[in-house]
């Protein structure tokens, strides 16, 4: 395989990874003399706030995902290419991906996070993340499948497993897919299964701080417990998940809870880039950047967003919150930037401005931080909704998610309940093990084995 991407006399920029910082940048340099190549492990860019909505049945993926290819079809000099980065050759200015090597004047890493399982390997094979589309489309699966096996299973330990929901994390993603199940078994579930016994079903919230949403203000915290213990979720603080064995997961205190829907929101580490020399790492894998998002000692290599840790902030000594809005803010700059480094001149230094941050809990709940406001309730709700909405990509694809919420609120129904499980045919399954195995250039096997 091969990029098949001619140079045609401008500058290249290679940009790693689709999400809000990497998608950013890509539409920030329209019309600048570069030549983008954008590349990606999906043909398409996924947005994360939403995807516990995809989970539960709220919303379809095709709601908050848009291709790539769309996005970029009317600009020249554009180029898309789905593949996975392999490594990083900074003397060379080339990388190696699963479909070739390509070289670059400008290389941007904005390959983000992925789940973080702090090496426990009992739990990264038991657990489910909950980080991607893919990801949610299999937690959905994994939900519905385990109601309808409830109904039918002659055991009442095997029932008990399949209705105890335990969650491990308690930032936004945990408490927002907490309390979306709670909706469904109090809305949804009572209707689709009347012959199930849904006091028996449990969810469980595990959440190693003394506090939920500990990114937020202590009242947004407080809030959020309240909505969750009124909807019956059942809130465990200063616990820890230690082990999951015999499909029981297992706490720090030495307690148990029997369940096979076991989802793991527990925190989110760098995705690993191979090449780069060790002095370009700080905390959680994440890349040290200046304050240009320029990599520690590297002139023409860059990284931003959830990957990116910029000590140079002051009021973010310890790098700033692996969010959306940094990671777009980041990818603004830099795409000014990367002009000014084309040209000689004198670029300018990054500074976050914080715009708040919210967290919905369910119908009429949400809590919202909004510089010094604290808001709680139905006016953050509609706020979240607001912002979220207006930050989907396409009209489509805001029209269809506006629709899906308008049609719940008033039904109190979830439209998507079908269990989907993709078939690829043979000749793709073939693919994509020889894309895996293939295209690892002089990489040592110990290198490989950090991904």
């Amino acid at each position: 395989m091969s990029f098949n991407i001619d140079r045609n006399g401008k500058k290249r920029v290679v940009i790693i990874g689709g999400g809000f910082g990497g998608l950013r940048l890509a539409r920030g340099l329209r019309k600048s003399d570069f030549q983008v190549i954008l590349i990606d492990r999906n043909n398409y860019h996924q947005f994360p706030p939403l995807i516990y909505q995809i989970a539960t049945a709220g919303l379809n993926p095709s709601s908050i995902s848009f291709p790539f290819r769309k996005i970029f079809e009317d600009r020249e000099d554009y180029y898309f290419r789905m593949a996975e980065l392999r490594a990083v050759y900074p003397a060379e200015n080339m990388i190696q991906t699963s479909i070739g090597k390509i070289d670059y004047d400008y290389l941007v890493l904005a390959s983000g996070t992925t789940t973080n399982f702090f090496g426990n390997k009992n739990i990264e094979e038991a657990a489910i993340p909950m980080k991607t589309v893919t990801e949610a489309m299999g937690l959905r699966n994994s939900l519905l499948s385990s109601y309808e096996r409830s109904v039918t299973c002659s055991s009442e330990k095997e029932r008990d497993e399949l209705l105890n929901i335990v969650i491990v994390g308690g930032g936004p993603s945990g408490v927002e897919i907490a309390g979306a199940i709670a909706e469904m078994r109090r809305y949804v579930l009572p209707k689709d299964y009347p012959d199930m016994d849904v006091s028996r079903m449990h969810i469980h919230l595990i959440q190693g701080d003394n506090r939920l949403l500990p990114g937020m203000k202590e009242e947004s915290s407080a809030k959020s417990l309240e909505f969750l213990q009124k909807m019956h979720v059942e809130v465990r603080l200063n616990t820890f998940v230690t082990d999951y064995a015999d499909h029981e997961v297992v706490m720090s205190d030495g307690s148990r809870i029997p369940s096979r829907n076991f989802i793991w929101v527990g925190g989110v580490i760098a995705n690993p880039v191979i090449g780069l020399p060790e002095e370009c790492f700080g905390r959680g894998r994440r890349i040290l950047v200046d304050e240009f998002n320029r990599v520690k000692g590297q002139n023409n290599i860059f990284a931003i967003g959830d990957i990116a840790l910029m000590e140079a902030d002051p009021a973010y000594p310890k790098g700033h919150p692996q969010m959306a809005q940094p990671a777009i803010q980041q990818g603004a700059l830099l795409s000014r930037n990367l002009r000014v480094f084309a040209s000689g001149g004198t670029p300018e230094s990054f500074r976050y401005k914080d715009l708040g941050c919210m967290a919905t809990i369910g119908k009429n709940k949400a809590v919202a931080n909004i510089g010094t406001f604290i808001f709680g309730g139905f006016f953050a709700w509609l706020l979240w909704m607001g912002v979220h909405l207006m930050s989907i990509l396409g009209v489509r694809n805001k029209l269809f998610v506006f629709l899906d919420w308008v049609w719940s609120y008033f039904t109190y129904d979830r439209s998507n309940r079908m269990i989907l499980k993709a078939r690829p045919s043979q000749e793709m399954n073939e693919l994509e093990k020889r894309m895996q195995e293939t295209h690892w250039g002089d990489i040592a096997p110990e290198e490989r084995n950090q991904g």
